[in-house]
């Protein structure tokens, strides 16, 4: 159970230590904890707090992928894969496009 990570988490939440990382940890949380929708918000705003964040972007395309929303899912992982190129981040960027190209085969 992270019940009381994830409430610890969300009482850091519009302080002084929000950001990318809190938010990124917030949503990994609540996707361990079954809960799709509110992780895919959490992870919305870590990449709103930084936009080449390629681990949560990653997160966020599974945590879409979790929730049956296949687009989405898409479009985080590209937006993702770009992210992570601009960072040099090749690890994140394989894995990505991996991910996309397995959603791709599986989708109408």
């Amino acid at each position: 159970m992270n019940a009381g990570l994830i409430a610890n988490l969300r009482k850091q939440c519009d302080g002084p230590r929000d950001g990318a990382l809190l938010r990124f940890s917030l949503g990994n949380a609540l996707l361990a904890e079954g809960e799709a929708d509110m992780a895919i918000d959490e992870l919305r705003r870590a990449v709103a707090f930084d936009p080449t964040y390629s681990a949560a972007w990653k997160l966020l395309g599974k945590a879409c992928l979790d929730a049956g929303q296949t687009q989405a899912a898409a479009e985080a992982w590209r937006s993702g894969i770009a992210a992570a190129a601009q960072r040099g981040d090749k690890q994140a960027e394989k894995e990505m496009g991996v991910f996309l190209r397995r959603l791709e085969k599986t989708s109408p």
